[in-house]
């Protein structure tokens, strides 16, 4: 099983060998390896048994360090990494030669990000390499927001977890990209888009891609439980299902007639940073219950609303 700890330097000697590390950040657990080392990346791919075509985001630990991996910086790209990095915002721009076609499923741009958290950064600062890292868990699972969630699903296929703690945002991070000179969301996540739109205006975003996505994480079956999985606009109040055989993930208020054990409320106070820090935690909690089925709701689809909402489709569609 692997190591759990919070020493980098043993996470980078693990690296610097090719083999793979699980990396705290912000947004979620990542499954790490060196992102110029074809063979590591591969690696990747069949830790996770992830599709080559979806591609992976690349972490680096500054802008300075952004010329390295890609090969053209928009201004508009300029302007939100200055503003979000380090943090959940991930740029989808031209790629530098030097990353392998692997990383990037044979697409000419890259997705890269800054992450914001002090154990990878100091990581990252350390490496003479950025890091591909997609999410730490089995391809189309729920993503990992804690060290054992990674422990419980790779442990015994990775040497070494970097033990951040809990991660702050809980959802994976927005990609931004620029065809044509346009800003366009590729994947809402962790920030939201009006926050985006407080530094460059105006920007478009796509639905969820069902085959040969432009980016990664777009794939329309994603962070789903193993159990099945229904969802709705609003679980009813007033005729809940109370039979033992159901769990439910509701936004702001318990199911009266429902035992509690059946059931995980993303945020009492209605608020959505807290539903989001919460959301793949409970599904996880409630995938583990002796149900049947797994009932949830949809969260008001604005502001980080939009990428729970995104998530909590995608993983119906499962």
């Amino acid at each position: 099983m692997a190591i759990t700890g919070k020493d980098t330097e043993l996470a980078k000697s693990y690296l610097e060998k090719g083999q793979l590390v699980a990396i705290p950040t912000e947004t979620v657990y990542g499954l790490a390896g060196n992102a110029l080392d074809q063979q590591a990346v591969l690696s990747i791919f069949q830790v996770k048994n992830r599709p080559s075509f979806d591609p992976l985001i690349v972490h680096i630990d500054s802008f300075e360090k952004l010329s390295l991996v890609v090969a053209e910086v928009p201004e508009q790209a300029r302007l939100l990494a200055e503003a979000f990095w380090p943090g959940p915002l991930t740029l989808l721009l031209p790629k530098q030669p030097v990353i392998p076609d692997l990383v990037t499923s044979g697409l000419d741009t890259v997705a890269v990000r800054v992450p914001n958290h002090p154990l990878t950064l100091e990581l990252l600062q350390s490496l003479d390499f950025p890091l591909a890292a997609p999410s730490a868990n089995p391809f189309g699972y729920i993503s990992p927001t804690q060290a054992q969630h990674v422990e419980a699903q790779l442990g015994d296929k990775i040497p070494y977890i970097l033990n951040g703690g809990e991660a702050g945002v809980g959802i994976e991070s927005t990609i931004v990209g620029f065809p044509e000179g346009k800003p366009l969301v590729y994947r809402l996540g962790g920030l939201a888009v009006e926050e985006i739109e407080k530094v460059i205006g105006p920007v478009q975003y796509l639905p969820h891609s069902t085959s040969n996505p432009q980016a990664p994480g777009m794939l329309k079956s994603h962070y789903a439980p193993r159990k099945p999985f229904r969802l709705q606009e609003k679980v009813d109040q007033a005729a809940p299902v109370a039979d033992g055989h159901t769990g439910y993930l509701l936004f702001d208020k318990y199911l009266d007639g429902v035992p509690e054990k059946y059931q995980r409320v993303l945020s009492r106070e209605g608020d959505l940073l807290q539903a989001a820090h919460h959301l793949f935690a409970y599904l996880r909690e409630l995938d583990t219950l002796n149900v049947q089925e797994i009932r949830a709701e949809m969260v008001p689809d604005t502001g980080l609303g939009r990428a729970i909402n995104d998530r909590l489709r995608r993983a119906a569609a499962h």
